[in-house]
Parts: C-alpha cells; structure tokens; sequence
C-alpha cells in the first residue's frame, strides 16, 4: 500500500492555517484562565493557558450584578424577535424579486443594491425612527435593522436556482404564490436559512451602536452595553467592587472584566457547534453552478 503523498503546499498551509486558528483562539483560552484564576497569581502574570489557583469568585460577582440579567433578558428578546421578523421578512421580499414576472423587478434589485453603496447616513435615520415614535421602545432595537441587502440577494440567488417543474407541479395541485413559498421553497432552503439567521442573531448580539443611539431607558438595555462600561469605560458598580483601593483593585476589575466576556459570548459559542451543518452549506450557496 502506497503511503499518502503530503505535498510542500499542503505543509505551509496546514502551518498557516494551525497559526490563524492559534491567534483567534489564544484570546478566548486567555480570558477564560484569567476569569478562573485567584487575583494573586493574577497579579504576578503567572497566568496564560491555564488557571491557577482555581476560583468562580468572579462569576459570582458577575451574577451579583442585577443588570446582567436586566441585559440578558433583553437581548435574547431581541434577537429572537429580531431574526425570526428578519428571516420572514427578507425571505418574502428575496422571494418576489426572484420572480421574473414581478413588475418593477428591475429598478426595485437596482435600488436594493444601490442601498449596499450609499446609505441615508445616521442623523436622517435617527429622525426617521425618532419620527415613527420607536425611541425607547425595543422596536428600535428590531425595526432600524430589520432588512440586510446582502442576505436579500443571498435568499434571491438561492430561490432562482429552484428548479421551475417544482413550481409547475404546485400550480397544478392549486397552490398560489404564498402556499408555494411556504409548502415548497421555505422547507429547500433549511441552510440558507440557518446561515443568514445565524449571521443576523450574531449580529444583533453583538450590537451595541444601536441603542446608544436609540434607547435611554437602561431597563432596555442590551448585555452589550453592559459589557461595554465594564470593558471600555471601566464602569463597576459599587457592589461589585467592594475590595479597597488597592494594587489589587486593578486586577480584580481585569478578572472581572474577563469573566463579564466569557458570559456574554458563551451563548453564541454553544449555538454555533448545532447550525454549523446548515451553516457551511448555506455560505455556498451561489458559490458552484451546475
């Protein structure tokens, strides 16, 4: 039996690509050691891939904090509602424009993709929302957003490559525009409805330019913004910083820092592993013809 020939370009790849996955992952062991670490060795810089000194005081303090969970409820409300309403929406509006029957089809894509080059800018959309009485309220986390062009020409480029016999035989068992949409081309587009739901929950996730400029109210606020006074501004609450003014106190707000991180981006983290079939077969959609 022949031995399997492992060229030079195969090597300097897997070298490369093994160095990528290294430097994305690095950050994340990093963090995880540091929020499970005791503050002294912490302190001391003895921390890089594993804990030491093995502790979950942290989290607890994390958890002590009411707001996390004021944030978490607010953006799991978000994001369902927010990609569910964005998957329907954009795949009904994909679907008609697939459709070289529909009237204005032309001008209508030529707009759609005009819109990916120049937008109306922040302070015209914020009057518009402003307009339609969206400030505080969580439709301004959903509507503003509710649209991406590039996953309308995603689900387009998808719903052209159905074959049109399906549609000849749906007609001919009475079935109209909507119930050939729900029946037949919603239950064949699984992936690409797992790679775009996918993409718009991470991004919902991980907005928090939105309600800064929409949202006062902090009972809305999202986990994002939560995690931006602790990351960026270094805002603690006065319970969760309860050790004096020491040189430990740096350390014990770096340690909470990390642990506030790990917990807000675990929940996509163990979401991704069970769309990750779906996933890779929908980012390909369009890519092969034929």
């Amino acid at each position: 039996m022949k031995s399997a020939k492992i060229d030079l370009f195969t090597v300097i790849n897997t070298v490369c690509m093994l160095l990528l996955i290294s430097t994305m992952i690095y950050p994340f062991i990093y963090m995880l050691s540091i929020s499970l670490s005791s503050h002294e060795f912490v302190a001391r810089n003895e921390v890089f891939f594993w804990p030491k000194g093995f502790t979950t005081e942290w989290y607890a303090r994390v958890f002590d904090n009411n707001r996390i969970y004021i944030g978490y409820r607010n953006t799991i409300i978000y994001v369902v509602v927010g990609s569910l309403s964005s998957l329907v929406v954009t795949s009904l509006g994909a679907f008609a424009l697939s459709k070289s029957r529909m009237v204005l089809r032309g001008p209508l894509t030529f707009l759609i993709v005009f819109s990916i080059l120049f937008s109306g800018g922040m302070i015209p959309t914020y009057l518009v929302v402003k307009s339609l009485g969206l400030i505080n309220t969580m439709w301004a986390m959903i509507l503003p957003n509710l649209i991406s062009t590039f996953h309308v020409l995603v689900f387009r480029a998808f719903f052209e490559g159905i074959p049109a016999e399906l549609e000849d035989a749906g007609r001919i068992d009475g079935l109209n525009d909507f119930g050939f949409f729900l029946r037949i081309v919603a239950p064949l587009s699984k992936a690409v409805y797992a790679a775009i739901g996918l993409f718009t929950a991470v991004g919902i996730w991980n907005d928090f330019y939105t309600p800064f400029l929409y949202i006062k109210n902090q009972d809305l606020y999202p986990l994002q913004v939560f995690l931006r006074d602790l990351v960026i501004a270094g805002q603690l609450d006065s319970e969760a910083t309860a050790a004096q003014r020491t040189n430990q106190t740096e350390t014990v707000i770096q340690s909470l820092k990390y642990a506030t991180i790990i917990i807000g981006t675990l929940p996509i983290l163990v979401l991704y592993p069970f769309l990750q079939k779906h996933f890779v077969k929908g980012v390909l959609i369009g890519s092969v013809k034929g």
